[in-house]
């Protein structure tokens, strides 16, 4: 049986950057497979494309490119915040530059941000995802079709 759109499947991948590093894998989440409905959001659209037509135990490698996954780079997405609106880091540390923070969405989601300046007065965040404007490359492998 084939991957269709609607089928629910599990996936045990891993994700890699162009040079090689590894971004996420389900290794790191225990060995846990990754499991979603095909053709319903719940990935990054080159995710759910490559997996259409594979078979259980099947496995590939593929190349995503920015705009089947986190889109391009946004540099509108990149805003200057008053430092006294900021969140206090814990004791002993402060806000510096690649520091990752957890920021709430309007909707209520956590988003990661990363903070790319620090000035006196001002901190300039980086609002857009991660991996946007990154190639992604995974290696999967399908482990069970409902």
């Amino acid at each position: 049986m084939a991957v269709e759109k609607g089928n629910k499947v599990k996936i045990l991948y891993t994700g890699t950057l162009e040079d090689g590093t590894v971004f996420d894998s389900s290794e790191s989440h225990n060995n846990e497979p990754l499991e979603f409905e095909v053709g319903s959001g719940m990935v990054i659209p080159g995710f759910d494309n490559a997996v259409m037509g594979m078979e259980k135990d099947e496995e590939k490698e593929v190349k995503i490119e920015p705009k089947d996954a986190y889109g391009e780079q946004n540099p509108d997405l990149i805003k200057e915040f008053p430092k006294a609106q900021m969140p206090q880091p814990p004791e002993g540390k402060e806000l510096i530059e690649g520091m990752i923070l957890g920021m709430q969405t309007p909707e209520g989601q956590q988003m990661p941000v990363r903070i790319t300046k620090v000035t006196e007065d001002k901190v300039t965040m980086d609002l857009n995802p991660p991996l946007a404007g990154k190639v992604l490359n995974f290696k999967v492998k399908v482990v069970e079709i409902n």
